[in-house]
């Protein structure tokens, strides 16, 4: 029997059992359960003995070992008093030593200061007498001509003039050495423009040898800036004689200056000790020292462009510098691991710096812009039709013009123009509601709303109506693509300008802003090319701004519309007069009847004085025609209004729910006139007046039964969450 599964963590008793009894049958003959049962519990029994027997034994052993150990232990608390005694001994040993010795140590150590100032004025005088030795030895020693002697030479003298600071003539020795070493830099110059020039490496890792050892080493990159720079501003005013456009000009003048770095960071590499700082410095002083200048490049691009053409103008030009920014970065990271920030950042401010004062007021250029593409689409036609069609096609142009100018922004200005940008859109949509203004004014015009001649002859003409509701149905969809073309927009911005909110920031603080900047300056220590921020130093008013315009999107989410709501507020008040224009139109033909009630005969025999009051017209049993004409007119309403109400318009809803149609305050007033004429209202005309005076509450209750596309037409009309 296998015991060792006792000692299992996971044992279970019924396992167990239940494992003995299958193994049981196998090992003898069938028998009855139990006497295999029996057999088990006896060899438990005999297993706990010996497992007693086995505990008793151990513990016997551990009792007859624990005298053993407290003596050990006893033993070793002796030693241990004994050990600490001695340290005792020994400390108060030490003790004594340092008060016998402490006296003469002190005379040792101002034995060794005494050594110590000797020994540095033998050295002091040993550099006087070298200087005077140097000094008289320097004008044969500049006969050779030979550059590295005559630098030893200097580097000595340097040395020792280093131990002449206290000397009364300390300031003349200066004024020599500097001048011997303009002396050798003189004699120098040929050969460090010819090694510069012929890009030889040996020569040139001798000069910044001896450079490095007078401590001359700006004045020998200065030679090497102007060598290398001269070939390029000479290739620049090369490109510029060529009459090219700027473009073209530019774009050479980058490959240039790309190419230039790649084979200069080569060559730097194998002769200065830190070339990526040395050939970025040559790149800031050939942009910063370029003629004619990239600003006055771009300036006379800008005004050939002319006022329709120059963001687009400054636009390409500027993809052009992003695309050899974008070249620059990658070989800057390329090459080097740990670049200077610094010069890194002077040199990012190199390239972008001249479209600086473009981005600054991108706003007003960009409202310019889009207001010059807007008056290029008149809405004005002649004819009423094509009025209500071009209005209805304005709208998907107007929105594209407002989205194109996002993406420049975001091209332009990577996000930091948007409140110049929000001003911007301010002006087109502004711009936009005015012309449709004029537009209705010059329907209503047309249609003759306002002037009706009160003798013209009756007849229905519901075209001006059903021009209306297209236009109603324009001014829906300006509102519901207003309300998209918001929420992407703050999306937008977010996305692309979100980076420069610090999570710490809150508005109209200092140190909010102060954060901001903070962790603005950190993450341009990153990457100065991808966190290039102008406005930040140019324009801190209105990068606060941006600030709190970002903060309020995070806070609120791109889905509170509040960045257009002027141009919101324009569009619904847009969208009321077209509303008041299908109002007056409808009415046009009942304003023309009822001008002819003052001019019956029956009102005009009274003389003057006299009052009706006694003697009013008698009205006949058959309808006058100016009744009968007003209740056809009416009647005819519902049947004009149908095609519209019937069909699927999300458009035309969101119009009406923003709009609200006025209706005549008491609908029973129709059905009086319809019963005057001896007719009986239409099912459909009932519905729609019992709608109409149903209470807001009760409205869900009573439009049960009715035809769903009435009760949702109506209450769109009547403005009801339905």
């Amino acid at each position: 029997m296998d015991f060792s599964r006792f000692l299992a963590e996971d044992f279970d008793v019924k396992e167990w059992v239940n494992a003995a009894f299958r193994a049981g049958p196998k090992e003898a003959a069938a028998g009855p359960a139990d006497g295999h049962a029996a057999t088990l519990v006896m060899k438990l029994q005999l297993f706990i003995q010996e497992v007693n027997h086995a505990v008793e034994e151990t513990s016997l052993q551990a009792l007859q070992n624990m005298p053993k150990v407290l003596r050990d232990v006893e033993a070793l608390k002796q030693e241990a008093s004994f050990l600490k005694e001695q340290m005792i001994l020994v400390k108060e040993d030490i003790k004594k030593f340092e008060e016998d010795t402490s006296q003469s140590m002190q005379v040792l150590v101002e034995i060794d200061q005494v050594k110590s100032r000797m020994q540095l004025a033998a050295e002091s005088l040993q550099e006087a007498d070298k200087w005077s030795t140097l000094s008289a030895d320097i004008d044969e020693t500049f006969k050779t001509q030979d550059v590295a002697v005559i630098s030893a030479k200097l580097t000595a003298m340097q040395s020792s003039l280093a131990m002449l600071v206290d000397t009364p003539d300390y300031s003349e020795k200066c004024v020599h050495l500097e001048a011997l070493k303009n002396r050798l830099e003189a004699l120098a110059s040929p050969q460090i423009v010819a090694a510069f020039t012929s890009q030889s490496v040996d020569q040139s890792r001798v000069f910044v040898k001896v450079f490095m050892e007078i401590d001359r080493m700006p004045q020998l990159l200065a030679y090497y800036y102007k060598c290398h720079k001269v070939q390029l501003l000479a290739a620049w005013q090369e490109l510029c004689q060529n009459d090219l456009p700027v473009d073209q000009q530019l774009a050479g003048l980058y490959d240039a200056l790309l190419g230039a770095w790649h084979t200069q960071i080569q060559w730097a590499t194998q002769v200065f000790k830190n070339p990526h700082e040395v050939v970025t410095v040559l790149l800031i002083q050939t942009l910063e020292g370029l003629s004619p200048s990239v600003p006055l490049c771009l300036r006379s691009a800008v005004q050939r462009a002319g006022p329709e053409l120059e963001l687009a103008k400054l636009l390409e030009l500027y993809a052009a510098t992003v695309h050899f920014a974008k070249g620059l970065e990658v070989a800057l990271l390329a090459h080097s691991h740990e670049p200077n920030l610094v010069k890194v950042t002077e040199l990012v401010d190199a390239v972008y710096g001249p479209y600086t004062p473009y981005q600054l007021k991108y706003g007003d250029m960009e409202a310019q812009n889009l207001l010059i593409q807007l008056s290029a689409m008149p809405l004005e036609r002649g004819e009423v039709m094509d009025c209500v069609q071009e209005l209805g096609r304005s709208v998907h142009r107007l929105f594209g013009l407002a989205a194109a100018a996002v993406d420049r922004c975001v091209t332009f200005t990577n996000g930091l123009a948007t409140c110049g940008l929000l001003a911007a859109l301010k002006s087109l949509f502004a711009k936009y509601v005015s012309d449709f203004t004029s537009v209705l004014q010059s329907i209503r015009k047309k249609c003759k709303l306002d002037d009706i001649p009160a003798d013209s002859l009756f007849q229905e003409d519901w075209t001006a109506f059903q021009n209306c509701i297209r236009i109603i149905a324009t001014c829906g969809e300006l509102l519901k693509q207003c309300g998209d073309f918001e929420q992407q927009l703050a999306s937008r911005v977010l996305s692309t300008a979100g980076k420069y909110l610090s999570d710490s920031y809150s508005p109209r603080s200092l140190a909010g802003l102060q954060d901001s900047i903070l962790t603005d300056k950190k993450a341009s220590a990153k990457n100065p090319w991808q966190e290039h921020n102008y406005l930040q130093r140019d324009n801190p008013a209105e990068y606060a701004g941006l600030l709190e315009t970002l903060y309020t999107l995070k806070e609120k989410g791109s889905g509170s519309h509040h960045l257009l709501s002027a141009s919101r507020a324009a569009l619904t008040r847009l969208n009321q007069q077209a509303h008041q224009l299908a109002f007056d139109s409808v009415f046009l033909r009942i304003k023309q009847q009822l001008l002819l009630i003052p001019k019956m005969e029956s009102w005009s025999t009274a003389g003057i004085g006299e009052t009706l009051a006694d003697d009013l017209p008698t009205f006949s049993l058959t309808p006058l025609e100016y009744i009968s004409n007003i209740g056809q007119y009416i009647m005819s309403l519902p049947l004009n209004l149908e095609p519209f109400v019937t069909q699927e318009d999300s458009a035309l809803e969101l119009a009406l729910h923003a709009g609200k149609l006025p209706f005549p305050p008491e609908q029973d007033y129709l059905v009086n006139v319809m019963d005057a004429l001896g007719l009986q209202p239409s099912r459909a005309l009932q519905n729609v007046g019992t709608l109409l005076k149903t209470k807001p509450e009760d409205y869900r209750q009573a439009s049960r039964g009715l035809p769903r596309r009435l009760t949702s037409a109506v209450a769109a009309m009547r403005g009801l969450e339905y």
